[in-house]
């Protein structure tokens, strides 16, 4: 671990994510082992950014919380857990290829549509 220590503030500014939901991982097990100042207050590392960086990704691309819970238990159990976890990164990959390929589709609906405004400006299109 890094000796960094980001406070809740710069660590929400680092990431990308709410103070409140950098509390809610913690809460959910997500984020484990945050440091403390001597003053008790929050102290996150490099390492822990990182961390909340991949589990915003997961989330945004659909990943839900149960599995992220499964993943970051296994996380947590260590090197002999590297084949599931992988495999659950390898799962979420095709289902995040596949969110890909349906935007695309939407894209070019949404091209196609707009080629008509260039074509027949001025005519009423629904």
């Amino acid at each position: 671990m890094t000796t960094t220590a980001l406070t809740p503030a710069q660590m929400a500014d680092r990431t990308g994510v709410t103070i409140d939901t950098l509390r809610y991982y913690e809460r959910e097990g997500l984020l484990t082992n945050v440091e403390r100042a001597s003053s008790g207050h929050r102290r996150y590392s490099e390492d822990d950014a990182i961390w909340v960086e991949v589990l915003r990704c997961l989330r945004d691309t659909g990943m839900t919380m149960a599995q992220l819970r499964h993943y970051c238990d296994l996380a947590e159990i260590g090197e002999d857990t590297k084949d599931e976890r992988q495999q659950i990164l390898m799962d979420h990959r095709v289902l995040v290829e596949a969110q890909i390929e349906e935007r695309k589709t939407a894209l070019r609906l949404i091209d196609h549509k707009l080629s008509f405004y260039s074509d027949f400006s001025g005519a009423e299109l629904s």
